[in-house]
């Protein structure tokens, strides 16, 4: 039988977490579908205006009574933005595998948009649970977010990166390995020092600390999920499994029924 605690937290069903993919894939339909199913979706807003996020958060809401989350990224002044030079190059660089799968060049992505004006949104919205990633809310803030009745979970790739969350007084930490798709959560450790594999990493961040964990990154199918939760887990969190779906937003090359017929 599968832990209960955190499921009693998020007011969900099933210990399924969709994984909040920023940039598109997590929709609010995929969002409420998932949470309609039992789960917990999660919208992926770290890239999105304070006003976008409401308009999510309303579409979601239209779609589901029932809990969802919705992420963000904590910022790391200390990091310089690449120069449009850069940019430019990186894209260049990628132009011959566009040729290839017949993708289009994707729009140019700005700044990321101010962190306390989308939390803020997030505040007027009383949403069920609040997720982040990239790094540690100060424990005041955790504190404001329990008293408007919010869940808060953060990401970590490191035992370490776990502690300091507990310490900030998180609901659940989510213990993300290294085959997790897109982007890394590591804050506090050089990147190198935290590529751990998800079976490897829970029942660490599970034996490091006293709040649930959730694990995330390369479970696809029942047998991953039972095997994290063997290892300690109280839920998993699935991305990649879900692009498949018909409420994605990725790229139709990602659906199966999908014709090809026009390469």
């Amino acid at each position: 039988m599968w832990p209960h605690v955190l499921a009693r937290r998020l007011g969900i069903q099933y210990p399924i977490i969709l994984s909040p993919m920023a940039g598109g894939p997590s929709t609010p339909e995929l969002v409420a579908a998932v949470s309609e199913a039992g789960g917990l979706g999660s919208l992926g807003a770290g890239y999105l205006t304070p006003q976008a996020i409401r308009t999510a958060i309303v579409e979601v809401r239209a779609r589901t009574r029932r809990p969802f989350a919705v992420n963000l990224f904590i910022p790391d002044s200390s990091l310089r933005p690449p120069s449009e030079r850069e940019v430019d190059a990186a894209t260049a660089a990628l132009e011959p595998i566009r040729r290839e799968l017949k993708l289009d060049r994707p729009p140019k992505m700005g700044s990321v948009p101010d962190f306390a004006a989308q939390l803020a949104v997030l505040k007027e919205e009383r949403l069920s649970a609040f997720r982040f990633t990239f790094g540690s809310l100060d424990a005041g803030i955790v504190r404001e977010l329990h008293d408007l009745g919010m869940a808060v979970l953060g990401t970590a790739t490191t035992v370490e990166e776990a502690r300091l969350l507990e310490a900030a007084g998180v609901d659940a930490v989510v213990a993300q390995g290294s085959e997790a798709g897109g982007h890394r959560g590591t804050f506090a450790a050089p990147f190198e020092q935290a590529l751990i594999g998800t079976m490897a990493l829970v029942p660490q961040v599970y034996d490091a600390v006293r709040v649930p964990v959730v694990a995330a990154g390369g479970i696809m199918d029942g047998r991953g999920v039972v095997a994290a939760i063997a290892l300690g887990a109280a839920a998993v969190q699935l991305g990649t499994a879900f692009l498949a779906t018909p409420e994605s937003g990725a790229h139709a090359l990602h659906n199966p029924h999908c014709s090809f017929e026009t390469w």
